[in-house]
């Protein structure tokens, strides 16, 4: 139900009750800068990023978790507007290790920083999501200064012991949008937001072990939240940047959910895939085998021709030499034994519609049930 008009930027706009102004201003396409909101978890502005000017009101209110009351007459980038985030990114610049903003007063020292880490792709002060950074794109968008040199050290370091995740929590800016990903979205309950007593840092466990260690499935719901480089993917880190990939809609090949992947793509090497977020049935959700599952295909160890073992040791053959060979045995085996001797295995990484065959190989045609499918990754 239409519940009246708010007033955007000198433009009035309609909103419905329970709306918030960030909702308005999205549906609007005006735009108001985020880092701790987060797409259908309750929001509480906690980053005050998104703060906004509300005529009649004495202080700067957050869009994100400001629900419209009555008729309001808002700003999304007032001076005072643009002067309070200015601040609030400085803070949270100089709270960690983020060599993304435009480096006020570090000069020469700064430019050739810069063209050390494009000599160097595994330098250790190049940020791994530098240049696919929300941190970083809005240091840019208001010009945000600061001094590299009064950081401290990371008290906390990386941690690398995960099979698939990388954990810097020096990047980390405490937005909580990884613990919403994989509490509320996941429901893995397997990381936790610190509390003022404890490290400040995001723990995984009751008693902050590694992922590994912890509950975690390793869906990597938290990378793809993760609006800055402390969460990233540990097979091809440093591998590229978001200007060198092409980007590949699909669907994941692993179950019959039909989840819709981002394939991200350089010199036609799948090197990292996400979830496709405004797409049903995930919304962006994937499993640890849709997002991480798929290097395999570039294994050394694939078999790329058929295989008959002769005289105790495999030889190559043709494909017609090899099917028909399994077929005689096939043939063989049901005539002295019956179907029931005969049991199939679908590879999950096969797509749906060849499982399906399989499936319908073995029930019409073997006459048997005995087909089953394998499940790892």
């Amino acid at each position: 139900m239409i519940s009246g008009g708010i007033v955007l930027n000198g433009r009035e706009y309609p909103f419905k009750k329970g709306q918030t102004i960030l909702d308005v201003a999205r549906q609007n396409r005006i735009d108001i800068p985020t880092l701790c909101y987060f797409k259908g978890v309750v929001s509480k502005g906690s980053c005050n990023i998104c703060v906004v000017e509300v005529k009649g009101v004495k202080d700067l209110v957050p869009a994100c978790s400001t629900e419209i009351m009555g008729r309001m007459d808002i700003r999304t980038e007032s001076p005072r507007v643009v002067a309070a985030r200015k601040k609030t990114l400085k803070a949270i610049l100089e709270s960690g290790n983020h060599n993304c903003s435009i480096g006020a007063s570090q000069g020469d020292s700064w430019t050739r920083f810069q063209l050390d880490v494009m000599q160097m792709e595994n330098h250790h002060e190049l940020c791994p999501k530098w240049g696919d950074c929300e941190l970083q794109d809005l240091a840019y968008r208001y010009q945000v200064q600061w001094n590299r040199t009064s950081l401290s050290d990371c008290r906390f370091p990386r941690e690398t012991v995960n099979p698939l995740i990388i954990r810097d929590f020096s990047r980390c800016i405490l937005c909580g949008r990884c613990v919403a990903a994989c509490n509320d979205i996941q429901v893995n309950q397997a990381i936790r937001m610190p509390k003022q007593t404890e490290n400040q840092r995001i723990i995984a466990g009751m008693d902050d072990v590694a992922l590994k260690d912890s509950d975690c499935v390793f869906c990597g719901e938290c990378v793809q939240a993760c609006p800055v480089g402390a969460l990233v993917e540990k097979k091809f880190e440093h591998q590229w940047r978001p200007w060198e990939i092409e980007k590949i809609r699909t669907t994941c090949p692993y179950c019959g959910v039909g989840c819709q992947l981002w394939l991200h793509v350089k010199e036609d090497k799948i090197l990292k895939v996400t979830g496709v977020e405004d797409a049903a049935p995930n919304k962006g959700r994937l499993c640890v085998k849709g997002r991480f599952g798929f290097d395999f295909i570039y294994s050394q160890e694939r078999l790329t021709t058929p295989l008959i073992k002769k005289n105790g040791a495999f030889q190559q053959a043709s494909w017609d030499e090899a099917l028909d060979l399994v077929a005689e045995k096939f043939k063989t085996i049901i005539r002295e034994s019956g179907p029931d001797a005969l049991a199939g295995v679908s590879c999950a990484r096969s797509i749906n519609e060849d499982s399906y065959q399989m499936q319908k190989l073995f029930r019409a045609v073997f006459k048997t049930n005995n087909i089953d499918h394998c499940a790892r990754t």
